[in-house]
Parts: structure tokens; sequence; C-alpha cells
């Protein structure tokens, strides 16, 4: 997605905070199915900053690798706020990075736990912990949807890099 960042893509604005910060990255991706880490990977030099990532489409994965709460998916399902933070910090943990992304929704052409098509969460946990998940509801046809769920899973990871400086930035110089 090139933009009004010189032609860079968004994958690669956030690889350049990464690597700037001495930081990496790690996603954890059910609907997107690697389309996430593929867009992390494509740009030259990703190497320094994106560690690996898990596709846990199955619930099972989730639960076993990656750690989320099995009463929480039995009660309810995969397609859940909490499920994508927990899918995002237990792959942060499981591969080391200091970053971790997790998306979980419902790309179709059938809804699912519940959820309608074009319901997804995406989700960061850092250093500080995981932020509140982004609920999205969009329209479109399965890849759509699973390319507007990358874009907005590397939104919200941009957003949360720029967050997190500006709050070192505001501690280190004592303001409010």
């Amino acid at each position: 997605m090139n933009g009004a960042n010189g032609g860079r893509t968004l994958a690669a604005d956030v690889l350049a905070q990464l690597v700037e910060r001495g930081e990496t990255v790690a996603v954890a991706e059910s609907l997107t199915g690697g389309l996430l880490a593929a867009e992390l990977t494509t740009p030259a030099g990703a190497s320094k900053a994106f560690v690996g990532s898990v596709t846990a489409y199955a619930t099972g994965v989730k639960r076993d690798l990656l750690a989320v709460d099995g009463a929480l998916l039995a009660e309810r399902g995969a397609v859940d706020p909490l499920v994508a933070g927990q899918m995002a910090a237990g792959v942060r943990r499981l591969l080391g990075a200091d970053w971790g992304v997790g998306t979980t929704g419902v790309a179709g052409p059938d809804s699912q736990d519940g959820q309608p098509v074009g319901r997804v969460y995406v989700a960061v946990a850092g250093p500080s912990g995981a932020a509140p998940a982004r609920e999205l509801g969009l329209d479109g046809d399965r890849a759509g949807i699973r390319s507007s769920s990358v874009q907005a899973a590397l939104e919200l990871l941009l957003g949360e890099l720029i967050e997190n400086v500006r709050a070192q930035d505001t501690e280190q110089s004592g303001g409010n």
C-alpha cells in the first residue's frame, strides 16, 4: 500500500520503526493464513526485525501452541477480541519477540462461532502488555476481507510503535 510515505509500504514503515528501535515482531494469524507474515517479509531487510509466525488456523493450535485460554475458546469461540490479544501475547512469548500481532476473524463465505462474515479482531502485544484488540466490520469477498485485515493489523502495530515511543519520550522528559 503506497501513500504519502514516499512510495514505501505500510509494512516497510513498520519494519523501519522496529529496526530503528532495535526491536522485533512475530505474528500469529488465523483468518489471514500467513498473509501478514508475507507482507512483513516482502521489504528488503525484513530479517532485521521479523522473527517468525504461527498460522494458528485450528482452535487447538491457538490453545496448545499459543497458550490461548481453553475455557475462553470453549465459551466464546475463536473469533473474539480476548483471543486476538492472547494470540499476540502468545506468539510474542513463544518466538521471543518484542512485539506480537494476532489476527482472528471470519473471512467467509459462512459465519463462524455465531460471528458474521467480516467480523475481525486484530491485536498487538508489546513490552508493556497487550493493547485492546481492534474490532473490524469488513465488507467484501474473502480475499478482500483478508487483505483488509492485514492492513488493519499493520496500522495497529505502527500506531502502537509510535505511541510507545511517545510514552517513552514523555517519561524521559518528565512530562505528563
